[in-house]
């Protein structure tokens, strides 16, 4: 029975995440009027998919990591009332944000639901070392090196165009932009698929090639019935964008991504996104500082939310028996 909850709950904790991050990779899409909201949320979801299929064969390093192994002792990382806590904490977290328009890291709820877990489980043993070097650092250091970088790339291709008078060609901006976006999506299904895939492989009849394809649909149905607010933050709120800003913003997002998978770093799709564009915009003077402070206060709010409804479901799963 608690085998069944589980599958249930990772499937819940997958839409959740597709739900609240696919539409990210394609935000400048849409924000710039590239293309209609309907066409970026489909080009997100291929290339996502495809993301989180390649995961199967590069992406190890993560599942091991939100498996909760190092970060809480072994006795509790074959339970499933452990991993039940944690995908219906990281899922409920993630939902609330998605349907208040918030754009907020599945890495970061899922770091808390283990860590909300773990504390209820045996207190003080949590390995608050490795919470900080393998979790914290990496996603307090992604938005900080996201907004520079963000605002230096979209100034060099500036300062070119204007230093040499290029003339700017828009099909093969907008072909490099839709591009672009489609890495960014399918570095989001790359780093983000196996860390909610390392929940339901204590159940013997999944493989990880049959957990990553479950997951990756789920994800996919989330993307497609429920992004909308965050489609609306991500594209209009931060601020306006053009063409090239866009085209700029997505190769920051990609190139860091796609760097953490590679070294198994768990950084934030969303921090690295939502900066990159935020540092476009301060670039461009036309980033809404009071908007991109909500959206700070939301990541916050996101470890220590995960953390106390995971110890909450945790206890009140610990008197059930398979």
């Amino acid at each position: 029975m608690l085998l069944i909850i589980l599958f249930l709950a990772t499937l819940f904790l997958a839409y959740s995440n597709g739900a609240n991050d696919n539409f990210k990779g394609v935000a400048t899409l849409f924000g710039s009027r590239t293309s209609s909201y309907q066409t970026a949320i489909l080009w997100a979801t291929f290339t996502t998919f495809a993301g989180a299929i390649t995961a199967t064969f590069v992406a190890g390093a993560l599942i091991k990591n939100f498996s909760g192994k190092g970060l809480v002792p072994d006795a509790i990382t074959n339970a499933p009332q452990f991993h039940i806590a944690v995908a219906i904490a990281a899922g409920l977290t993630v939902l609330i944000a998605t349907l208040t328009g918030f754009p907020i890291s599945t890495t970061h709820s899922l770091t808390g639901a283990i860590v909300g877990a773990g504390l209820v489980a045996f207190g003080l043993q949590v390995n608050f070392a490795a919470l900080g070097t393998y979790f914290i650092l990496p996603l307090f250091l992604s938005p900080i090196i996201a907004i520079p970088l963000g605002a230096g790339v979209y100034s060099l291709s500036h300062y070119i165009n204007s230093k040499w008078n290029l003339s700017v060609n828009h099909k093969m901006i907008d072909t490099c932009h839709f591009i672009s976006a489609g890495i960014v999506s399918f570095a989001r299904g790359l780093n983000d698929t196996p860390k909610i895939v390392s929940l339901i492989l204590i159940i013997e009849y999944f493989s990880i090639q049959g957990g990553m394809i479950t997951i990756a649909i789920a994800m996919a149905l989330g993307g497609l019935l429920n992004s909308q607010k965050v489609a609306v933050t991500m594209s209009e709120k931060i601020t306006s964008i053009n063409h090239t800003q866009g085209l700029s913003a997505n190769i920051v997002t990609g190139i860091l991504v796609i760097a953490a998978s590679r070294f198994g770093l768990p950084v934030s799709t969303t921090h690295v996104s939502v900066c990159s564009i935020f540092g476009v915009g301060l670039i461009s003077k036309k980033a809404n500082i009071r908007v991109f402070y909500h959206i700070l206060l939301s990541w916050i709010l996101t470890l220590p939310t995960a953390a106390i409804i995971s110890g909450i479901t945790y206890r009140l799963l610990q008197g059930w028996k398979i």
